[in-house]
């Protein structure tokens, strides 16, 4: 209407004859001007929208170009080439496979006995000679594990690096254990470059699959509890795990992939459920898949909480999920390794996907972190 009436408008000014002489031409320009002013303001709102549609489209493909490569990112996993664990379950000399199988048996070895100190507390120990002295059984302890990961690392070349992550957790002094882990070393036969990770527990995993997940290194976790200076309710055990990166080569064939761990933003049971669905989502698993749970280093604040996370999981809780410290005493910084360890021994055995809870002493921490068959993916 308002084209029409600017049409009529120009035409009753412009015109060089009467309107009554030539109505009809007078009423083709009207309708003919409104018609070409719409023409006009339809083309202009269509050039607009595909503007607009295409600015859109930019957009939208640029975010899923973000989001694919952030998956793809979060997705990003480990091999675990090699493994090694010593807990009370586990003698010098005895096959790991006993210590597994005790494990999910639910075998409990957590006791009033004599701690390193001499006084009687409820806990564990990794093996009964109280004979020595804890810096004789520490040593003992990590020449046990350096030389099982040692058989691995010499099917790879000399200068592959190797990058190392030390955990402790004893009462013993620092400079003791710095000198009994040079000298294990230095025992081990090792023959490859190291350099030290800044990074601890599973954070470190974290931050090597965003930095170093292209990086030809492979790297050594080596925690252990021994000794600890409040014994009361923990358990002694040594883990180590020797992690490398699916582009690298190796000279042997995976044990398992470790994915990436997922922690919880804050201590609510609604920031852990999606803690554990993200770490599914990282490992492209579903709840239903899961075999084995295995909780470990919790405090009685996270009891409430842990459980029910546990009940929105759809899996036989009675027969498949372990509480490693009920079984074992709390392992300290030993216990996302101590673990990863036992589902990887397991998936040895024939288990499959496997999920693992980890807390912190404090009850500040939650981490859910799954662990796969090799088998489970192509590379």
């Amino acid at each position: 209407m308002l084209f029409l009436l600017l049409a009529g408008g120009a035409e009753v000014l412009f015109a060089e004859q009467p309107l009554h002489e030539r109505p009809l031409m007078s009423w083709g320009m009207a309708l003919g001007g409104a018609l070409l002013g719409w023409c006009l303001l339809m083309m202009g709102r269509v050039l607009l929208y595909l503007g607009q549609h295409r600015a859109a489209d930019g957009w939208d493909q640029a975010r899923e170009q973000e989001w694919t490569e952030k998956m793809a990112q979060g997705r990003r996993f480990m091999q675990v080439l090699k493994v090694s664990l010593y807990t009370a379950l586990r003698a010098p000399g005895q096959t790991p496979e006993a210590q597994v199988t005790a494990l999910l048996e639910g075998t409990k070895v957590i006791k009033t006995q004599p701690s390193w100190r001499g006084e009687a507390t409820r806990h564990s120990r990794l093996w009964d000679d109280q004979k020595k002295v804890p810096e004789e059984n520490l040593l003992d302890a990590l020449s046990l594990v350096l030389t099982e990961l040692s058989e691995t690392l010499a099917l790879l070349p000399d200068d592959t690096p190797l990058a190392v992550m030390l955990e402790s957790d004893s009462g013993l002094p620092e400079a003791v254990l710095s000198r009994l882990w040079h000298q294990a070393w230095s025992d081990s036969g090792i023959r490859q470059p190291t350099s030290e990770v800044q990074g601890r527990g599973l954070d470190g995993v974290d931050q090597w699959l965003d930095q170093r997940s292209e990086d030809r290194s492979l790297l050594l976790v080596v925690a252990f509890q021994v000794a600890p200076e409040q014994p009361i309710d923990t358990a002694e055990a040594i883990a180590a795990l020797l992690l490398g990166n699916p582009q690298m080569p190796s000279a042997s064939a995976p044990k398992a992939y470790l994915h990436r761990p997922q922690q919880a933003l804050e201590a609510s049971r609604e920031a852990w459920i999606c803690a554990v669905d993200q770490s599914l989502q990282w490992a492209s698993a579903q709840a239903t898949t899961i075999e084995r749970l295995w909780r470990v280093g919790s405090n009685t604040q996270q009891e409430q909480t842990i459980n029910a996370v546990m009940a929105d999981l759809p899996m036989e809780h009675d027969h498949n999920v372990r509480h490693v410290d009920s079984l074992l005493g709390h392992p300290g910084k030993v216990s996302p390794w101590l673990a990863v360890a036992v589902a990887v021994q397991g998936i040895e055995q024939g288990i499959g996907t496997q999920i693992i809870f980890s807390g912190s002493s404090d009850g500040t921490e939650f981490w859910s972190t799954v662990v796969t068959p090799a088998s489970a993916r192509e590379i």
